[in-house]
């Protein structure tokens, strides 16, 4: 005897609702469906990975969520996590929070705090040798350095500070790191460049300098700051616009309990963080209007 049609709807209507039930997403947090977390390279991605295991183990001691750490290659990869939902935190440079605040909502919570400072700052380095230049003013027509069209201290910041100025470089480079500028300067192929500032600790240098220091000694005497720009939160702790609130709440609590903790100090200090602060959108909207004023478009395929 044929089935009816009406039949036959209603059978694969079962069998549809059946099948959708079966592949249905477990729940955020579970071991099938883990918290992801990212972390920006911006230390050796190998100590990142080292000391970033017992913060895990924290993590999911502490809020009951299972999660997922991994380390990107660059925070490129990052941002576009944001828009695709593939991670739902990541520790971020500054300007891939503000691409992927932008873009895609990603909310601060968060900010990274390195021996008691929340805030960064770029500098301005020469060769001590060079009396000619002893103010940003003599930078007029210089050969110049920069890191990268999207770094805060080693660009953005900086050009700001010279356009208020009414400085007119003369010819400009990217080095695409900080070491890479450090060297250029010690090397006399430009005559001045600009990276990131740390005040130091315990009387020992942490500006971009001590990133050459193993291979020029002599780097503090034959490079000197000549001048810092305005001060640059540091990276945030961004979350998924769309993460459940009591979610954040509980893992940005976690986040600050680790460094209670004495293996969080240490564990965490080799990722240059001694501590995190609370955090919010706003505190990087002065940058953000920077950027844009630098010609940045920070919505771009939004």
């Amino acid at each position: 005897m044929p089935i009816p049609k009406l039949g036959i709807l209603i059978t694969l209507f079962a069998i549809l609702s059946s099948v959708s039930c079966t592949f249905k997403k477990p729940e955020l947090g579970s071991v099938g469906n883990p918290v992801k977390l990212l972390f920006t390279p911006f230390v050796d991605a190998k100590v990142l990975d080292e000391n970033s295991r017992d913060f895990k183990v924290f993590l999911e001691k502490t809020t009951g969520y299972h999660f997922e750490i991994s380390i990107p290659q660059n925070y490129i990869a990052v941002v576009e996590a944001f828009g695709s939902k593939r991670v739902d935190l990541a520790v971020i440079n500054t300007f891939g929070y503000l691409l992927a605040h932008s873009k895609f909502g990603a909310e601060a919570r968060l900010i990274v705090v390195r021996y008691g400072q929340s805030t960064y700052q770029a500098e301005i380095i020469v060769r001590s040798d060079r009396e000619a230049i002893k103010s940003i003013k003599d930078l007029n027509g210089k050969r110049f350095a920069f890191v990268d069209p999207s770094s805060m201290s080693g660009y953005i910041v900086p050009s700001k500070m010279f356009k208020n100025a009414g400085i007119k470089l003369g010819e400009s480079v990217f080095a695409q790191k900080h070491d890479a500028v450090v060297s250029m300067v010690y090397q006399g192929r430009v005559d001045a460049g600009a990276v990131f500032y740390s005040p130091p600790v315990d009387h020992e240098i942490q500006d971009a300098r001590i990133l050459v220091r193993a291979q020029y000694p002599d780097v503090e005497k034959k490079i000197k700051i000549l001048a810092l720009t305005e001060e640059i939160p540091n990276d945030p702790v961004a979350f998924r616009k769309d993460l459940p609130e009591e979610m954040k709440v509980k893992i940005a609590s976690a986040f600050k309990a680790y460094l209670a903790t004495p293996e969080g100090k240490v564990k965490m200090k080799n990722l240059l963080v001694t501590d995190f602060k609370d955090g919010k959108d706003s505190d990087f909207d002065k940058l953000q209007i920077m950027a844009v004023e630098q010609g940045l478009d920070l919505h771009r395929d939004r």
